[in-house]
């Protein structure tokens, strides 16, 4: 059995591997081969090919997400509802599958059925969180 705390560190992990894979080897092979200077990554501004775009948005959208996350796992744990609430031990692990899924569509493609997809499993973590929420909040 999976538990919450298990997906907050499952989460933390997808979102540094896609730095770490992704997204860090690109740009320092760039800039060791002289390609680009270190400094020619706009934060907000398109630099890079296609599939590092949506690589890099894929990450700054984990990151994004991975606070709200941790808010709401830690506060399970902490308050002790994640023992005796099960859906707050089932929802971490749809949100971490939902998330991984995401990431792949991210990456994988821009086209209009792709993103589709990607929305959809979006659309699962934040309802998820916002039940994880709405659980917490009533006690």
């Amino acid at each position: 059995m999976t538990t919450p705390l298990q997906c907050l560190v499952a989460f933390a992990l997808w979102t540094l591997a896609l730095v770490l894979v992704g997204v860090g080897p690109w740009r320092i092979g760039q800039v060791l081969m002289n390609k680009v200077r270190a400094n020619s990554f706009p934060s907000g501004q398109p630099h890079g090919p296609e599939w590092y775009q949506r690589l890099n948005r894929a990450h700054a959208n984990a990151v994004e997400n991975l606070p709200v996350f941790a808010a709401l796992v830690i506060a399970g744990e902490v308050s002790g509802l994640a023992r005796t609430v099960p859906l707050l031990t089932t929802l971490p692990l749809v949100i971490v599958v939902a998330r991984l899924g995401q990431s792949v569509a991210h990456i994988s493609s821009g086209r209009s059925v792709v993103v589709n997809i990607r929305f959809t499993f979006f659309i699962v973590q934040a309802v998820s969180m916002a039940i994880m929420g709405a659980l917490l909040l009533r006690g």
